[in-house]
């Protein structure tokens, strides 16, 4: 056994900071990003919506103003010429008013349906661009990307929208107070001036909702965990059979009431400001027109006067009211949108060096020096001071009780994590100096938790190695390698048939039943053939690659191993000690160090911790064995 002195304790641990809420000082730099989002979705839709926008917000202006001509030219009595060009003004604005709402509707959703859809690459192609996996198990980050997922592709056309509404409402409302001002000084001022709460409450409220959104990000996520263990098959088994239903309903609709009575809250609040802000505008609108009526009478305003000032007052207030909207609509969506660019601009989660050095090809062998890791400062430790050396060409078991670290060992040969202290080398260089994707494309791997994709057969094996889709002869013989050849090729559509129950093919649409779900032990056979596909790397990493199998599978798979493994880099994680006494080294994992080192034979020999636990599993199968009958083997 290699003995391991135990160094001095390692410094702070670098980790990713708490996750907050959208800086709510940068709204400037969110819009730009907004609209340079919506400009690259689709350019030739978003010049023509701009265009229609504002030209909706002078045509009320033009309106009143072609109505109070045809008015006054009505009162006047003149000549039916001087009537009919206002009037035929009136009449093509009414239907310019109609055909620009439509035409900018239709374009509004087009340009949204582009915007959701590069919004979403670009999200998603953020998250694939993640090294590690630190992110993924953070809470508050995932929080932070649900509501990135909610708000990508919505809050850009939200920004846009509130920025040409504001562009509208400015144009409409200095058309009009430019026309109230020329009848009425003191009204213009008092309407200007009844603005200024409307827009500052509706400010107040768009920080009250966005701040809601971000603290029921928790509790949402909680109900949707909920709502997915009742209506997925992977949790049915258990929630029938053990009658935790009613339990799991019980905490999910909590949730929900949770989150109804925050935004009940919420809503009654604005209830109760938006009725004050109606009431001041009801006040300062009907102060105004009983001040034109008695202008009429006085003879100072004609009946097409008091028609501009009645829609000059009624036109300010309500673009205002728009303007007022649209600002708080365009706060609220920055902040939102502001989760989105905090996950797109989060950048890689682990440090990549700007000029990695080139991986060699793997000779020497992978080196773990005076390796530490815990996963947080909070976290305890649980690799502690490893010293390990895997040669190249040679097989290393890793083996010992849940919890000794034997998974995490693993996590950073793939480097979705990075030691707290020490290095792991690949023939001499830190793994932390190279390319990530270039070390994966070297690792061959089945994980545990490995993957079950709602996914053609085909696309199952493939998935290992994306290039051999089209060749069908490399993913028979990777599943053949596996042992599940024969069971992929007598499936309804063969390889191409659909392993799930939860979608079906195009080519099923009319036969639904025709979806299939494969075995456990069939799974797993599955995901061999995916390591399979990789055969040809530095490394292949088997972690419990026969958990699933019953014992004919088990050795089946494991003499496919051996000829595998044969000549070739591999790191195999059973809890089987069977399955590992051929390995060539095998090192046992305790509390985080290498307590033993050597082949299975000077292991047993030693008579230490491997010993022991071989013992019990071969106690365990003696246990069970048939009962001797007495006669001679």
């Amino acid at each position: 056994m290699k003995s391991v002195p135990k160094p001095a304790a390692p410094g702070p641990v670098p980790h990713t900071p708490p996750q907050s809420a959208p800086d709510e000082a940068a709204p400037l730099r969110l819009a730009r990003s907004a609209c340079s989002l919506v400009a690259a979705a689709a350019p030739v839709l978003l010049t023509g919506y701009a265009l229609l926008t504002l030209a909706a917000g002078v045509l009320p202006v033009a309106t009143a103003w072609l109505t109070k001509l045809v008015l006054d030219a009505l009162a006047d009595g003149a000549p039916l010429s001087q009537v009919v060009r206002p009037a035929a003004g009136l009449a093509t604005a009414g239907v310019a008013l109609v055909l620009t709402g439509e035409v900018a509707q239709y374009l509004r959703a087009q340009l949204g349906r582009e915007v959701a859809v590069t919004a979403q690459e670009r999200l998603y192609r953020a998250v694939d661009g993640f090294v590690g996996l630190r992110r993924l198990e953070d809470p508050a980050f995932l929080d932070r990307l649900r509501l990135a997922q909610q708000s990508g592709g919505a809050s850009p056309g939200q920004v846009l929208d509130a920025v040409l509404t504001v562009a509208g409402s400015v144009f409409t409302v200095a058309g009009f107070l430019g026309s109230l001002f020329v009848l009425s000084p003191l009204m213009t001022l008092l309407v200007a001036a009844a603005s200024v709460p409307v827009l500052a409450a509706e400010l107040w409220l768009s920080r009250l909702r966005a701040r809601l959104a971000w603290d029921l990000g928790p509790v949402e996520r909680r109900e949707f965990f909920y709502s997915t263990l009742l209506s997925r098959m992977e949790a049915a088994k258990e929630v029938r059979l053990f009658g935790t239903g009613a339990f799991l309903r019980g905490r999910m609709v909590a949730d929900r009431r949770a989150v109804n009575a925050a935004r009940r809250g919420l809503d009654l609040r604005e209830a109760r400001v938006q009725t004050a802000l109606g009431l001041l505008a009801a006040l300062v609108s009907g102060g105004g027109l009983l001040g034109a009526v008695a202008a009429a009478r006085a003879g100072r305003l004609s009946v097409g006067d008091v028609t501009i000032f009645v829609a000059a007052i009624v036109g300010v207030q309500g673009a205002l009211a728009s303007l007022a909207t649209a600002f708080a609509r365009t706060h609220q969506a920055l902040l939102l949108f502001g989760h989105y660019t905090a996950v797109v601009e989060a950048g890689p989660d682990l440090p990549v060096p700007r000029e990695p050095r080139t991986l060699p090809a793997l000779r020497h062998g992978i080196e773990l020096k005076d390796v530490w890791f815990r996963y947080s400062d909070d976290h305890p430790w649980v690799l502690r001071g490893i010293d390990l050396f895997l040669p190249y060409g040679t097989s290393l078991a890793l083996v010992g009780l849940n919890g000794a670290g034997k998974s995490t060992l693993i996590k950073l040969l793939c480097r979705f994590y990075d030691p707290t202290r020490g290095a792991v080398l690949w023939d001499g260089v830190d793994l932390r100096d190279t390319e990530p994707a270039e070390l994966r494309s070297r690792l061959g791997a089945v994980f545990q938790d490995y993957m079950n994709y709602d996914m053609t057969a085909t696309e199952n094996i493939a998935l290992g190695d994306i290039s051999a889709r089209p060749d069908h002869a490399r993913i028979t013989a990777a599943a053949a390698r596996a042992g599940i050849a024969p069971q992929l090729a007598a499936l309804p559509h063969g390889y191409d048939t659909l392993l799930s129950r939860i979608f079906f093919a195009g080519t099923d649409r009319d036969d639904p039943e025709t979806g299939v779900v494969l075995s456990g032990g069939q799974w797993q056979r599955l995901a061999l053939a995916r390591a399979f596909l990789r055969d040809r790397r530095d490394l292949m990493i088997l972690d419990e690659p026969s958990s699933g199998l019953d014992a004919e599978a088990e050795t089946e798979i494991h003499s496919s191993l051996k000829r595998h493994r044969s000549g070739r880099t591999s790191l195999l994680i059973s809890h089987r000690l069977g399955a590992v006494r051929e390995a060539d080294a095998i090192a046992v994992l305790r509390e985080g160090r290498i307590a033993e080192l050597g082949s299975h034979d000077a292991l047993m020999a030693a008579g230490g911790e491997y010993a022991r636990l071989f013992a019990l599993q071969a106690a365990g199968y003696r246990d069970t064995a048939p009962a001797h009958d007495g006669r001679q083997p």
